[in-house]
């Protein structure tokens, strides 16, 4: 069978299964491997929708669509677990969902079927498979307090909207790899990464932010991070940065001259309790729309230098206590060299 052929034919397919047309004379399942394989290469596999109606237009004789969720799971997640610890790894809210998560203990070819560990239960690993009938990934490790490490070992799909407390209350996750990681249509990222307090340093440098609008509590009290490399964050259409750094006593070091805050309008609390920070260049940070500074730099207590020239605080109202806790000569320096 020529694999040229079929590759174009598939192209055809697809456009036809993408606009809703139908399908017109495929061949059985060795198009659908051919498909599944072109889907997962090209990151489209969210278009495929398994069904009684898909399958007869295949002309397939599939009795276990499972096989094939499995072999072709666009998101594969391996985790380390924290030793002799018992308790949730993965949040499955919805149980109707199951059948959509994939569970496997110590490389074991046998899927678990059940979403925690048992009292000294001898686990290493786990790798988690998660089907393309998933769209959101919101609270999928939520107080999932015994997990030390997370590898994003394939995540070849884009459909993902939602990541907001995707992480959160993970308190003994040290590590997290997002070198295979699709966040280009999401649209949430609200506390993500709330109180993950034994995180020292995050990677977030291939994230793509673009349709992000909620950013709120993004970092909240990860009380231990020291570097955050946020260098290519992309906030043109964030709304909401309020608790943004809320408690992350231990960073030093901020590089936020590429934020665009043209459309903030919510920036309380975000840098509460900073207490590390010695300087701030907010100089390219914008107030057009901002209406909410509550105490924003309150108790950066190291905070030597800070530039937000370009603020116009005067037209702000909520602004109550912004600079509390700081030090008088950061206030008098502020006084001094903002013109607005």
């Amino acid at each position: 069978m020529n694999t040229s052929i079929i590759s174009n034919k598939i192209k055809n397919e697809l456009i036809q299964i993408k606009e809703g047309g139908k399908l017109k004379n495929v061949e059985n399942k060795y198009i659908l491997k051919e498909i599944f394989e072109h889907l997962l290469t090209k990151k489209f596999l969210e278009i495929v929708r398994y069904s009684k109606k898909f399958k007869k237009r295949l002309n397939l004789k599939i009795n276990n669509y499972k096989e094939y969720s499995e072999k072709y799971s666009s998101i594969i997640i391996d985790i380390i677990p924290k030793e002799n610890k018992s308790g949730n790894f993965i949040n499955i809210i919805n149980k109707e969902d199951e059948t959509y998560y994939h569970i496997y203990f110590n490389n074991s070819k046998e899927e678990i079927k059940r979403s925690y560990l048992k009292d000294n239960e001898k686990i290493k690993n786990i790798k988690i498979k998660i089907d393309y009938q998933v769209k959101s990934l919101k609270k999928l490790f939520y107080h999932c307090k015994f997990i030390e490490s997370i590898n994003f070992k394939i995540f070849a799909r884009n459909n993902i909207s939602d990541m907001s407390d995707m992480f959160f209350l993970c308190t003994s996750l040290k590590e997290i790899n997002f070198s295979q990681f699709n966040t280009d249509n999401v649209t949430s990222m609200q506390e993500m990464f709330s109180l993950c307090k034994s995180l020292k340093k995050l990677n977030l440098s291939k994230f793509n932010t673009n349709n992000v609008t909620n950013m709120m509590g993004m970092f909240s009290m990860c009380k231990s991070l020291q570097e955050v490399n946020i260098i290519n964050l992309k906030t043109n259409n964030v709304t909401d940065m309020s608790l943004m750094f809320y408690g992350c006593s231990s960073l030093k070091d901020l590089n936020l001259s590429h934020f665009n805050t043209s459309n903030v309008i919510d920036m309380s609390y975000m840098f509460y309790g900073c207490s590390s920070l010695e300087e701030l260049n907010l100089s390219n940070f914008v107030s057009n729309k901002i209406n909410k500074l509550k105490e924003m730099f309150s108790f950066c207590k190291s905070l030597k230098e800070l530039n937000i020239s370009n603020f116009n605080i005067n037209d702000i109202k909520n602004k109550s206590s912004m600079f509390e806790g700081c030090s008088d000569e950061l206030k008098m320096k502020i006084k001094v060299g903002n013109k607005n």
